[in-house]
């Protein structure tokens, strides 16, 4: 879906917060500056609906013809993030209330109750005109919902909530018992006569039931997604445009679920030089989450990021181009920024932004007109191919990050351990692909589904039919020991998995790795995080633990499948000897799977294969702004000097290059 046959440069643009001049001069310097899209409309309910049922979207229709005219097209959005003075005052009921019992609040953004059957039909209320009144003006080329569900808020315990929460639980089990059963509520004396007796996890003197934390956070993604979906009706009812929304890894929503409903997918990130690697998680993740549509970033900082209370460090010279050209050689669409213009007011006056509140350009602006640069060289190679789908996969999923929130043993974090694993792919040059657990394996060869505590028995089905198939299945480590309900099995120690991964658990550990270790691939190093120690029984052994309570005992097995094998790890390599471990498990697997989408690209520096009609072609971008190098696979065309190239190529700080190797190579 490539939107108009463009890549897209934007902005988040505020112009209700300006007066008609600065509206003109604003449009002015966008034209100067390449932009062509922005975003508008996500907190101005209170200019749409002043008083309650007084709406009027006609100042952002004349914003929106107005940019039309001077060739920018825009990005819509509904304003349900800030609900206006008169929906919140004197309602405390309304409003959000947090897991210490705490009510918010008017101010600041997401104050109300998304599930409040009140702000439910004043947000259909002034979509509905907002969609009316706008969904067919030239010019508007997609909608984006909301703004950033969950970002500042987790789950919602107020009374609306709480009725909601009973009525969910119901639908899922039916039947009281089925529930007090499923969760093991036995514990501790708190097994439940009726669902309305079932409380939210609010203040305890102690931790809650596992089931009952985790579940109320599925019942809150649940209810967002719901929103969405509610949202997506009204605009579709009035617009053909295509709807998204602009999502973070770090939010409380589910993906899978909430894109579903959505026609392609977008994310906001400030991720910073030195983790260049989450910007390409979220790339790599983007792409994968309406696959074959590309996705946008709807939100990055042209320079740093900052609020009354932080502030980040400007992007290094040069970078802002390779994010740029590397998100579009990576699937993406559209590169945008917040801000457009600094805001004069309110909590994030510090922000980085294109130009100053006063009109100057800001001191990310020089790179914001490198990124147009760039974008104009290399608009018509990525309109002309497609990423290439790699043959190496890993599995994120936010249940995971759900199961590590109840359960977090000693501070582990979900976006945190799935990055750092990913980030040995990214290393060692090998193409990956981030999916869902509702994604398609065809076309992969190796699998990863590292710290999913919980793995439906739909998706561990699809897995061994990919090895069986002849693709390698790597599951673990901290994946499978927990059911469903966020309870133990008492089968076995990892459920459906250790059935089809042919081991038997003996039992699960904290390992520490100042005291346990173990040898795999010629390669002995610390063992740590929560860990599942196995008797191989008719799987092979490659890893032992030498050091620790389970010494002598395998902690990595294979299994043969019938082309192709599953492989369990069950514990994770520590220190820079574990970091050697797991890239020689990884070399390992990947070349017995028959990977071939691997480059010597030095660390720092990306290698974004694509596809197209002449061929295959390689954008290698430098994001670590020291330069680096790649040794080419064959003879090449430089396709932005046009001249013939092969063997190691050499690029400057945050240089790009892309070569054309012929189809017959």
């Amino acid at each position: 879906m490539k939107m108009n046959g463009k890549l897209y440069h934007g902005a988040c643009f505020y112009p209700e917060l300006w007066d008609e001049d600065v509206l003109d001069e604003d449009i002015w310097m966008m034209k100067r500056a390449g932009i062509n899209v922005v975003r508008i409309g996500e907190f101005a309910w209170s200019r749409m609906e002043p008083e309650e049922g007084r709406i009027d979207v006609g100042f952002f229709a004349g914003v929106i013809r107005k940019l039309h005219d001077n060739k920018i097209e825009t990005v819509m959005c509904t304003p349900t993030a800030t609900p206006p003075i008169w929906l919140t005052h004197g309602h405390p009921e309304r409003m959000h209330v947090n897991e210490k019992g705490e009510t918010m609040g008017h101010g600041s953004r997401q104050h109300a109750c998304t599930n409040h059957p009140y702000f439910r039909e004043r947000a259909r209320l002034i979509i509905k005109h907002i969609a009316k009144e706008l969904g067919e003006l030239p010019g508007l080329i997609g909608w984006q919902l909301d703004n950033e569900f969950k970002c500042h808020v987790a789950e919602c315990m107020c009374e609306t909530c709480n009725t909601l929460w009973h009525k969910w639980l119901e639908d899922r089990y039916q039947t009281i018992d089925r529930l007090n059963e499923a969760w093991g509520t036995g514990v501790w004396s708190e097994t439940y006569q009726r669902f309305e007796q079932v409380p939210q996890p609010g203040p305890t003197p102690f931790l809650h039931n596992s089931s009952l934390r985790t579940m109320y956070q599925l019942f809150s993604m649940d209810k967002i997604s719901e929103f969405a979906r509610e949202q997506a009706e009204v605009i579709r009812t009035y617009s053909n445009a295509p709807i998204t929304h602009n999502s973070s890894v770090m939010f409380g929503v589910d993906h899978e679920d909430l894109f579903k409903s959505l026609d392609f997918a977008s994310f906001d990130t400030y991720a910073s030089q030195e983790n260049s690697a989450a910007f390409l998680f979220n790339c790599d993740l983007w792409r994968n989450i309406k696959k074959g549509r590309p996705f946008w970033i709807m939100e990055t900082s042209p320079s740093y990021s900052a609020s009354l209370e932080s502030y980040a460090v400007p992007h290094q010279n040069g970078y802002l181009k390779a994010e740029a050209v590397s998100s579009y050689a990576l699937g993406g669409a559209a590169f945008c920024y917040w801000l457009w213009r600094q805001q004069r007011a309110g909590s994030e006056q510090p922000h980085g932004s294109v130009i100053s509140a006063w009109g100057e350009p800001d001191v990310g602006y020089d790179h914001v007109l490198e990124v147009e640069q760039a974008r104009r060289e290399v608009e018509h190679i990525m309109l002309a191919t497609d990423p290439l789908q790699a043959e190496t996969a890993v599995v994120y999923s936010d249940r995971a990050k759900v199961f590590l929130k109840t359960e977090p043993h000693r501070g582990l974090h979900y976006r945190t351990l799935i990055t750092e694993f990913y980030n040995r792919l990214l290393k060692m040059g090998i193409h990956r692909d981030v999916i869902l657990e509702g994604s398609p394996l065809d076309g992969y060869k190796l699998l990863f589904t590292p710290f999913i505590h919980y793995l439906p028995p739909a998706f561990i089905k699809k897995a061994e039919a990919f090895a069986q198939s002849g693709g390698i299945w790597i599951a673990g480590p901290l994946t499978g020991g927990r059911t469903e309900n966020h309870t133990v099995h008492t089968d076995c120690g990892l459920g459906e998995l250790e059935k089809s991964s042919g081991v038997k658990t003996l039992y699960t550990f904290p390992m520490d790795e100042r005291n346990s270790s173990g040898a795999a691939f010629g390669v002995k190093a610390p063992l740590s995080l929560w860990s599942a120690v196995f008797k191989a029984g008719g799987t092979e052994a490659v890893g032992i633990i030498e050091k620790g309570p389970a010494s002598g005992k395998a902690f990595i097995t294979e299994h043969k499948c019938g082309k192709g094998k599953i492989v369990m790890l069950g514990s994770m390599p520590a220190g820079e000897a574990g970091d050697i471990m797991m890239k020689k498990l990884i070399s390992h697997y990947a070349e017995e799977a028959g990977v071939t989408q691997k480059t010597d690209a030095t660390p720092g520096t990306v290698v974004a294969p694509r596809k197209g009609a002449d061929g295959l072609v390689w954008v290698v971008i430098n994001m670590d702004g020291k330069g680096g190098a790649v040794t080419l696979d064959g003879n090449g065309t430089d396709l932005l000097s046009d001249r013939p190239v092969s063997g190691r190529v050499t690029l400057g700080p945050h240089e790009y290059r892309v070569v054309l190797f012929s189809e017959n190579k």
